[in-house]
């Protein structure tokens, strides 16, 4: 459990650093912070992505938790959606922006320490995030692209995205047996390094303007409470239906329950759509998470 809170203090140690940094004029407001997010997002967040995956076991990717936790994301997104259509005024950037925070789980910096040490077995963790990344960013970068005029041009914007490419690069790479050349790895796990520290010291800067839910509060609210909530209880129905043992169940639980992703924010500030939800519900949902897993290993 130290190394679970281990996670959740250098996530908020980052943070602050970031904030720390935008008072004292270090990190300057608009295009300069946004400069982070852009070098996180076209290099070094894909080289985190192809490092991690490239050298992961597929046999984990045929996994009923797996399964699980696919149906349960694209579930929760929709239900976001239907929310949105019928209670707030949002574009469909910012639709998917609310629907991408409510589903989109932390699976590297919060998901791995916690299956380590929590479930005891990180086997799901990198099955987990080559389905966000292979699968739902394409989807989540497609909606929130303004610039993408055309159902085709978002298409092709959501699976060209370099962490997109990363993603199914790294598959490939592990599907076949190959092995990944040290001095090639090497340079990209330094670069995947960078990936985090950059994408929450933005995300700390972020916070020296408009104060949490000071705006868009509904939207945040319901993402805060599909994530730690809905999530985890579409997640029980479908493993019980699909009468998954209590292992199982409980992985699939507790990582539907983990917090929304900082690739959230890191997205929605790259194409400047939704970005004020994404980050108070990064925010809300780091505050909160650890007690809803609490709650879900106390039941089961």
């Amino acid at each position: 459990m130290l190394d679970v809170l281990t996670g959740f203090a250098v996530i908020f140690a980052v943070i602050a650093a970031g904030w720390w940094l935008a008072q004292k004029g270090v990190i300057g407001p608009g295009e300069e912070r946004l400069q982070l997010n852009r070098i996180a997002f076209h290099v070094a967040t894909p080289a985190l992505i192809f490092s991690s995956v490239a050298v992961s076991d597929t046999d984990a990717f045929f996994s009923p938790v797996i399964l699980v936790i696919a149906v349960a994301t694209v579930a929760t997104m929709l239900i976001y959606w239907a929310i949105s259509a019928a209670f707030f005024r949002q574009d469909g950037a910012e639709t998917m922006a609310g629907a991408a925070s409510a589903s989109y789980y932390n699976s590297v910096n919060i998901g791995l320490p916690i299956a380590t040490y929590v479930l005891g077995d990180p086997t799901y963790v990198i099955p987990a995030l080559v389905l966000q990344m292979a699968v739902l960013s394409p989807i989540v970068i497609a909606g929130l692209d303004r610039s993408a005029h055309g159902v085709w041009k978002s298409v092709v914007a959501g699976l060209t995205a370099p962490v997109v490419v990363a993603a199914f690069g790294g598959f490939a790479v592990s599907a076949a047996s190959w092995t990944v050349p040290e001095p090639v790895l090497a340079p990209l796990k330094i670069l995947g390094g960078a990936s985090i520290p950059l994408i929450l010291m933005s995300f700390g800067a972020s916070l020296t303007g408009e104060r949490v839910l000071q705006s868009h509060r509904g939207p945040t609210i319901t993402a805060t409470a599909l994530k730690l909530v809905g999530m985890p209880a579409v997640a029980w129905a479908l493993a019980s239906l699909m009468r998954l043992d209590g292992t199982e169940m409980y992985a699939a639980l507790i990582l539907c329950a983990l917090p929304t992703a900082q690739n959230v924010y890191n997205y929605a500030a790259t194409y400047r759509s939704g970005e004020v939800i994404c980050r108070d519900t990064v925010l809300l949902t780091t505050f909160l998470a650890l007690p809803a897993m609490l709650l879900i290993a106390g039941v089961f």
